[in-house]
């Protein structure tokens, strides 16, 4: 059992003792604390939350238990059922809502579940407002309102055709297009959510063939639902079997986006937001954003337009926050997470979906070959268990003694440039161990750095 508390919200698995688990009493008291939080920054009567779910089985209850306690604390409540990501913070914004609860444990295994924290933007909280949320849950400092005062409820399933128009009317999303080029789409929902907005999404951007694996949300995930390669060979087998043009694959709460090629083999989940910046620069040139362990390649795209690519720390509240301060154009992580302003500033499959089918349509190539035009490059991700006895600080000394001289990067971890692409170490918040990620032109340069890091640490 597990149990994990952050500022980006609360997860773990489902069942077990409280305080170990994500336990019946842990997500009431975590949703009081969301909702006490709420009513202490707005200070105001008439609140309201927007409470949206993945396609879990463990969903139905969390989200009861959700509801019941916002409504406890005199919080209105619109729920939308089941719904991605994205499609929540939409609707905070779209409904002029105080803050929004996704009750989803993204890529983690079915039976684990979470509490994803927005604030009023749509936006996940930052890290001082994340503390405060944490400290509330702590005290238990909650009051609960009498009967005649309790929040109302309101169900709302519009909001998945809301989310699909509001992309349609992007000037960059041209659904004539996409049209004419005549795709067969397969798609691999993983039994989520995905299944019920997908199909729509497609048939609404002028995709008229559509093939399914995984499209009925009834939380029985097929496979291990990150949307990795080792992942994917059902989804891979059927895009040649259905001899279709391409295939996407996205996690239960539908913000990350795999792509597939015609012929089975990976798009590369890191090339997501490359190749989706590249058509964004191609028509709206303007500065990038993506995280330190995000490919060298949006840096290289990025500069053939003659803009500006930034960094930013580990995490999609610290990529929006450099994407607002740069006023990028474009931006996200290299887990397939692409974050398009124009629509909203949060991970979104859906929109990548759009933009991603223009480009290709537009570029008259097979996937295949569109993957071709990027500068290709491997990263290798290892973990080393970490020796008590050792300061994390020192292991930083000595892998920066070791580099020095090359470019260093210290506001995640440790991060310095390298010839052909990158390496970062990271100290794990909720596991004794660290992370190297290490990025070249081959996956043994690649490997060679991340091993180099290796032996460092362990002469440390």
């Amino acid at each position: 059992m597990a149990l994990i508390k952050s500022i980006s919200g609360i997860r773990g698995t489902i069942g077990g003792k409280p305080g170990e688990s994500l336990s019946p009493v842990d997500i009431v008291k975590f949703a009081a604390s969301f909702g006490t939080w709420i009513r202490i920054r707005h200070q105001k009567s008439g609140l309201k939350v927007i409470v949206g779910r993945d396609a879990r089985k463990s969903g139905s209850m969390v989200n009861s238990l959700v509801i019941t306690t916002l409504r406890s604390l005199g919080i209105n409540v619109i729920d939308l059922g089941m719904a991605t990501t994205p499609t929540v913070e939409l609707a905070v914004t779209g409904t002029h809502a105080d803050g929004g609860i996704i009750i989803t444990a993204s890529h983690n295994p079915a039976e684990w579940n979470a509490l994803k924290l927005v604030n009023e933007k749509g936006e996940f909280l930052s890290a001082q407002d994340g503390m405060q949320v944490l400290e509330i849950a702590a005290s238990e400092d909650f009051n609960f309102i009498s009967n005649d005062l309790t929040g109302s409820l309101v169900n709302d399933d519009s909001w998945g055709k809301k989310h699909i128009d509001q992309i349609l009317a992007l000037k960059l999303v041209d659904k004539k297009a996409i049209k004419a080029a005549g795709f067969t789409v397969a798609i691999d929902c993983i039994n989520s959510v995905g299944g019920i907005i997908l199909p729509h999404l497609l048939n609404s951007l002028g995709v008229s063939n559509v093939i399914g694996l995984n499209t009925i949300p009834d939380g029985n995930f097929a496979h291990n639902p990150e949307p990795l390669p080792e992942n994917l060979k059902a989804i891979s087998e059927f895009v040649v079997k259905g001899k279709a043009d391409l295939g996407f694959v996205v996690d239960p709460d539908v913000d990350r986006l795999a792509i597939v090629c015609e012929d089975g083999e990976m798009f590369g989940e890191e090339y997501t937001l490359v190749s989706v910046s590249d058509y964004i620069l191609k028509n709206t040139p303007g500065n990038t954003v993506s995280n330190l362990s995000s490919t060298k390649a949006l840096k290289d795209v990025t500069v053939k337009y003659a803009c500006k690519h930034y960094s930013s720390a580990v995490g999609e509240v610290n990529v929006v926050e450099e994407m607002k301060k740069r006023n990028a154009v474009i931006g996200g992580e290299g887990n397939g997470g692409v974050i398009y302003p124009e629509l909203h500033f949060g991970r979104d499959a859906l929109v990548g979906i759009a933009l991603f089918l223009t480009h290709l349509a537009k570029s008259n190539l097979k996937c295949s070959a569109l993957r071709k035009l990027y500068p290709h490059y491997f990263i290798a991700k290892k973990k080393l268990t970490l020796d008590p006895a050792i300061e994390f600080s020192q292991i930083i000394h000595d892998v920066k003694n070791h580099f020095k001289g090359n470019l260093i990067d210290e506001r995640d971890g440790l991060w310095i440039d390298n010839k052909n692409g990158w390496v970062q170490i990271r100290k794990s918040n909720t596991e004794p161990i660290m992370r190297i990620y290490a990025e070249g032109r081959t996956i043994h340069e690649a490997d060679e750095l991340a091993n180099t890091v290796i032996g460092i640490v362990k002469k440390t």
